[in-house]
């Protein structure tokens, strides 16, 4: 079902309308959230569309306008049988005061002497203007010791909190010498903006440090010294400009013939392989540019001769084991289900390592890899598994796993790394990449199962945004507006058999 929100204003007699009004909707990357554009031609002042010529209609997700390259996406119209509507192009733009993120680091310069057996030990005061002409402090940093020239330590803060989104709000920063009872000393202070401070191609900036009663007494004063500072800008937002490529990894025991197997066909409803992979694919296929994915199974005996794979094609091609898109995964998934024999042990470790291979490939940060793993096995080589976990938390990549079923995941927990982050042979992992959640947590009670997958999307890739930020910032690799696409080093993807 779909709710009237917005109604754009009429242009008038053309067959190319430009729609200038703007609408805002709040973005989860985690959500599937659904938009459907109608078009009518107006034939009245009713408010009645029924009362009105209908001329089309699309429907998308959010994610796939935020997804498309530029944040443009074209699609042709439906709705009437047997007649070309034209097309549609839907726009979305970042409001990016609501969830930038600014990065700086301050340094000063020949700052005025307060301690009479010392120098200074200064540090600085930020503060946010208000809409009453008041200020607000929101950001004081730490003291540096006894030093004129000090470099004060980079750190991060939401643009909303320094300016409430306004970029043209006056900052004030005041300096201070500290004193141990509290009475710091004032050394000067300097006024700027958020746009200010983001304005420049060198993106250093320097800035005068005035104590207002000295320039008053003194006609030859110029300054108590300066500050200069580096700026970074990250918007949350700014991986939808990338790539995401994805792999799905199918844990493959049991028989699937029998009611009791959590990859039962039942002609009636999906089984829980089938419910996790759709609720995941769903929303992460409007990230992928192209829509292919390498779909692989792991843990069964394939034809003829009964051979032990932990990475082969559901598709049954090696050579090339892309499906088109999340339907063309479903299709491959049940087909395989019919040829190969269900066997074990449950190794993750190769299938990290094969995702790996590739996103060790990419050092521009123009692709960032999902591996997807749906498994209900306890895990048979986890010292192994976490070697790879470790080795691959300094690539674009981020590990989702996906407990079905009733076993224990003790283990799946503790590759999480949360609370602990996972360690190998005495080193630890550069960033947490794995997000595990058991979907029995996600069933809804009333047996509905589009709201079980919704609410297991939305946790299972709550940190993918934050994952892919962490590897992007640490390497200051900052977005461009094409990404290219992906094509793997030198040869084809291959799966081992």
């Amino acid at each position: 079902m779909y709710l009237l929100t917005s109604i754009t204003k009429v242009i008038d007699n053309t067959l190319n309308p430009d729609f200038v009004r703007k609408f805002i909707l709040d973005y989860f990357f985690e959500e599937r959230q659904n938009l459907k554009f109608d078009l009518y031609d107006v034939d009245s002042k009713s408010t009645n569309l029924s009362k009105h010529d209908f001329l089309g209609q699309i429907f998308c997700t959010l994610g796939e306008v935020v997804g498309s390259l530029g944040g443009r996406m074209e699609k042709s119209l439906g709705g009437i049988p047997g007649k070309k509507c034209g097309t549609i192009i839907v726009k979305a733009e970042e409001l990016s005061n609501c969830r930038e993120s600014v990065m700086m680091q301050f340094c000063g310069n020949k700052l005025d002497k307060k301690d009479f057996f010392g120098k200074s030990d200064p540090f600085l005061v930020f503060y946010r203007s208000n809409e009453d002409g008041t200020f607000t402090i929101c950001h004081k940093t730490e003291v540096v010791k006894n030093n004129l020239n000090p470099v004060w330590q980079a750190f991060k803060m939401p643009v909303r909190a320094l300016c409430n989104g306004d970029y043209d709000r006056t900052i004030k920063v005041e300096v201070y010498d500290w004193d141990r009872d509290g009475g710091h000393d004032f050394i000067g202070e300097f006024s700027t903006s958020y746009r200010e401070l983001s304005r420049g191609q060198s993106q250093f900036n320097v800035y005068e440090v005035i104590n207002p009663k000295k320039k008053g007494k003194k006609k030859k004063y110029l300054n108590s010294g300066t500050v200069s500072k580096h700026f970074s800008c990250y918007m949350l937002f700014f991986f939808l400009v990338y790539d995401f490529y994805t792999f799905s990894f199918i844990w493959f025991p049991g028989n699937p013939a029998q009611p009791t197997s959590l990859h039962y066909m039942n002609p009636y409803q999906l089984n829980a392989y089938a419910m996790a992979l759709k609720a995941v694919g769903e929303i992460i296929q409007d990230y992928d540019s192209d829509k292919m994915f390498p779909a692989l199974g792991f843990g069964a005996k394939l034809p003829p001769d009964g051979r032990i794979s932990h990475e082969f094609a559901l598709n049954g091609n090696p050579q090339n084991p892309y499906c088109n898109g999340i339907d063309g995964v479903m299709e491959a998934y049940y087909q395989s289900l019919k040829s190969v024999t269900l066997y074990g042990p449950t190794n993750f470790s190769p299938v990290i390592n094969h995702v790996a291979r590739y996103a060790a490939s990419i050092k521009d940060g123009s692709q960032y890899f999902i591996l997807l793993i749906i498994t209900d096995g306890v895990i048979s080589d986890m010292a192994q598994t976490k070697e790879s976990i470790v080795n691959a938390a300094c690539l674009p990549m981020s590990i989702i796993i996906v407990g079905v079923g009733p076993a224990e995941f003790d283990a799946m927990i503790e590759l999480d790394g949360d609370e602990v982050r996972i360690s190998s042979r005495g080193r630890n992992a550069e960033r947490d990449i794995v997000q595990f959640v058991p979907f029995r947590d996600y069933i809804d009670r009333t047996g509905n199962h589009i709201l079980s997958m919704a609410r297991l999307a939305k946790d299972v890739l709550a940190e993918i945004p934050d994952q892919f930020l962490s590897y992007m910032k640490t390497r200051g690799i900052k977005p461009s507006p094409t990404p290219p696409p992906y094509t793997p080093p030198g040869h084809p993807l291959q799966t081992q058999i």
